[in-house]
């Protein structure tokens, strides 16, 4: 990466030219995994004149960054600023997802997005702010994190190592406005046992894919109605949706199993192991036997506006929204530390084949970054 003080496009340029495909996207090893992208970024805020500057795993070669900027006087709030590392896969992309090129107002790439285009303006706006760091009503701290695109991990290992914060400006594609309530997500993994038999006598057979059918139909008919009967006034109600489905051996035997993942979007008054139960309970009740197992439960986030620092943000323009997609912030708000999502770009063209962001946009979150950082000046 180049020096700091660097344009913000030529930044994220750079960015996008360093592959950090997340491992778990079934990429090749020789682009995946964050690690080059971490030291690049690290080696960066050593330049800016961040503090103890440390890149710590959270898996086998995959760290997160992190690094704070001294700050005077007596100890002061925490202000975290938390981009993801990790990109999507590049598979069946139409573009060179490392190229960067720049063309028609736009830096394309993977990840220019999301979300090294957030990265980009983040780091910028520090440079751009650099005499004010130390004066700043909260002490400054930078969090390049890990497997946002997966599992998350590099937002819990913060948790897990009981860093706090007094506020978190998680950095996703939000045209600059403030995500303060996301969806949660809840994965179930559906699985129907059966009895084998040879496809040209199957009454002799109990076909998994048929009960397993019923399980699909148990989650149109019924699950999706009980769940549009609760409605938050931004996020408007829980959906589910069946993604994925795989079962039997070969089309000439009678399938013994069959299984399918569901993917349930929760609101904030929908979390933990009691909703879990009752949307079980409900595929239980319509297919007796149905084997359901949890996959994974993401939290909500839902970050009160009151929030002065939300005040503060809301004083330069940007609106408070609620969006179905969730990230690292209600990871961190889980754990105690109020958070938000935004930055520049639109999710719309997250993951895409042809993936860019805007110069202006891009601009626009130097700009936006910028701004908030200065009215934190004592």
């Amino acid at each position: 990466m180049r020096s700091p003080g660097t344009d913000v496009v030529e930044l994220l340029r750079d960015l996008v030219r360093i592959p950090s495909v997340n491992p778990l996207s079934g990429e090749d090893a020789s682009v995946s995994g964050e690690a080059a992208c971490a030291r690049a970024v690290a080696a960066h805020l050593h330049e800016l004149g961040a503090s103890e500057v440390t890149l710590p795993e959270v898996l086998p070669g995959r760290p997160n960054v992190l690094a704070h900027f001294a700050s005077d006087g007596p100890p002061k709030p925490r202000l975290l600023f938390a981009p993801h590392l990790d990109t999507v896969s590049v598979s069946g992309m139409s573009i060179d997802p490392f190229g960067a090129e720049l063309r028609d107002g736009k830096v394309h790439g993977r990840g220019s997005t999301d979300t090294k285009g957030t990265m980009a303006a983040m780091l910028r706006a520090f440079w751009n702010v650099r005499e004010l760091l130390p004066r700043l009503s909260h002490e400054v701290w930078f969090a390049g994190l890990a497997d946002e695109e997966a599992e998350n991990r590099g937002a819990q290992w913060l948790v897990d190592q009981r860093f706090a914060a007094d506020f978190a400006i998680v950095g996703e594609p939000t045209g600059c406005d403030l995500v303060h309530r996301h969806k949660g997500a809840l994965w179930l993994q559906l699985r129907t046992q059966g009895r084998a038999a040879h496809a040209a006598t199957p009454e002799r057979g109990e076909n998994a894919i048929y009960t397993l059918a019923a399980a699909a139909l148990a989650v149109r008919d019924r699950l999706i109605p009980e769940l549009s009967r609760e409605v938050d006034d931004l996020l408007g109600s829980a959906t589910a949706s069946l993604g994925l489905i795989r079962g039997g051996r070969k089309v000439n035997v009678v399938p013994d199993w069959a299984e399918a993942e569901l993917d349930v979007r929760t609101l904030p008054t929908q979390q933990g192991p009691q909703f879990a139960e009752r949307v079980i309970g409900l595929l239980r009740d319509a297919v007796p036997g149905l084997e359901v197992r949890v996959l994974r439960s993401q939290p909500p986030l839902h970050t009160e506006r009151t929030h002065p620092l939300i005040g503060k943000l809301e004083a330069l323009g940007s609106r408070c929204i609620g969006v179905p997609w969730f990230c690292d912030g209600s990871v961190l708000a889980s754990a105690g530390i109020p958070a938000i999502a935004a930055g520049p770009g639109d999710i719309a063209q997250a993951h895409t084949a042809d993936e860019f962001l805007a110069v202006d946009d891009l601009r626009r979150g130097e700009e936006f970054y910028t701004r908030f950082l200065r009215s934190l000046a004592a």
